[in-house]
């Protein structure tokens, strides 16, 4: 490519990091200025016009999918217990009067009132909270939390039930579920040596599993063998059928609770 570089927006999770190894390699010739920021900031700045691309919470683009266009082939998605996105309880579902919400991802939060809705009282209140799990108990009766801080949450959680909501969208709905994808705002053009390039970036990122744990361990102290498991065993990065009618589910759902205005058929560069 030639040219202004294409502003390719990412969070930086540990789940995104053997895509954002490959991707970042790849920058330069591929034109790309890779920016990371938590999910719920990179959607906002690929709506504002900030970047031109985007891996963004599913719920995001379900939002306003009618607005953008899918890079084919890439996602971050998972089929079973995921680890990474939490509910954590002090007392029963039912008895839960206030619910802290990471305040990182809308779409874990979707997923969280679709899943556990009907168990929730309708006194419950909602909080945003930074995601700091020890301190969301201290001032909560429950929790969200989701990303690298969940999977170091286990130590912290004790004796109070924890509910992992992808091992319970499966159980539930029997599907994958797509945490992000990569979305294009309109008005921005990707050749095809590109759309190759970033497509294949799931397949070239598992080369880079190991490496990723094992830099992610020393940073954080949550076990090599943990992170590794992780990202070999509960993490998907293809985006083929299984994990599009997936997404469907999910977009249907939400439109039926009202969490997306309109069901968008998915377009596609």
């Amino acid at each position: 490519m030639t040219g202004k570089l294409l502003r390719f927006g990412f969070h930086g999770f540990l789940n995104a990091q053997p895509l954002l190894t490959v991707l970042s390699r790849l920058a330069p010739q591929a034109g790309f200025e890779i920016v990371v920021d938590t999910p719920a900031v990179v959607a906002e700045m690929l709506m504002s016009g900030r970047l031109d691309l985007a891996m963004v919470p599913s719920a995001e683009y379900l939002r306003v999918a009618g607005e953008y266009k899918l890079v084919p082939g890439l996602c971050i998605a998972s089929r079973g217990p995921v680890s990474t996105v939490l509910l954590v309880a002090q007392t029963p579902l039912e008895q839960v009067r206030s619910l802290a919400l990471d305040e990182r991802s809308r779409t874990s939060v979707a997923l969280l009132k679709i899943l556990y809705g009907g168990r929730f009282s309708p006194a419950i209140e909602f909080h945003p909270a930074r995601p700091d799990l020890a301190e969301m108990l201290r001032v909560h009766d429950a929790a969200l939390i989701i990303g690298d801080q969940a999977l170091d949450a286990v130590p912290v959680t004790g004796n109070l039930s924890v509910h992992d909501l992808g091992e319970e969208w499966f159980r539930i709905a029997g599907r994958t579920f797509v945490h992000a994808v990569v979305a294009v705002r309109p008005g921005v053009f990707l050749d095809g040596r590109t759309l190759g390039l970033v497509g294949s970036a799931g397949q070239e990122g598992a080369r880079e599993i190991a490496a990723v744990a094992q830099a992610h361990s020393e940073r954080t102290g949550v076990s090599r063998e943990i992170c590794e498991n992780y990202l070999r065993e509960k993490i998907i990065y293809r985006l083929g059928a299984e994990e599009l009618a997936g997404l469907k589910h999910f977009r249907d759902l939400c439109h039926e609770r009202g969490l997306v205005p309109q069901k968008h058929p998915f377009r596609f560069l």
